[in-house]
């Protein structure tokens, strides 16, 4: 757990995920994905139920304008705060308690640690590996993995600080 924020990079919070009013795009797409990732492969009725959240999912990936590929991997709670213009390559792995802001692409096979931070319009281009409790500045070109903790930025991003204190 991050000592400065309390928010863990291993325990996801569930509750960042919860839909609490109709208008959360967002969490409605993310949702979509989950309820397509337990139902399919399930048998006959499985796979009704992963085409009625294959739509769901196409709906609200129209209203953000965003690619969240159904298969990707996702911990969780995970956090779209503007979810425009978001792009994540389906072999991207997302790790519990993310946080990404509008207009961020993760292209190629990015892997985000837990509690990472990403800033409006960065875009990381993989294979690269972010560490947990990292925080990308927005706009960065991230290129390169990125350590634990640290705060990258600029283009191409470099490191600019200790985002957070480490974990025991």
């Amino acid at each position: 757990m991050d000592h400065e924020t309390g928010i863990s990079a291993v325990e996801p919070d569930w509750s960042r995920e919860r839909i609490e009013r109709f208008w959360e795009p967002g969490k409605k797409m993310i949702r979509a994905v989950r309820r397509y990732q337990a139902w399919r492969g399930r048998g006959a009725l499985g796979r009704v139920m992963s085409k009625y959240w294959v739509l769901n999912h196409w709906f609200w990936s129209l209203m953000c304008q965003s690619e969240l590929h159904l298969t990707t991997q996702i911990g969780g709670g995970l956090r779209l705060t503007h979810p425009t213009g978001i792009i994540i390559h389906p072999q991207a792995k997302i790790g519990p308690n993310c946080m990404i802001f509008h207009q961020v692409t993760l292209a190629g096979p990015v892997v985000l640690g837990g509690h990472v931070d990403v800033g409006a319009g960065a875009k990381l281009i993989g294979p690269l590996t972010v560490g947990d409790h990292a925080v990308i500045g927005a706009n960065a070109v991230v290129t390169r993995d990125v350590p634990a903790g640290a705060t990258v930025a600029g283009i191409p991003a470099r490191v600019i600080g200790e985002a957070h204190a480490k974990a025991p």
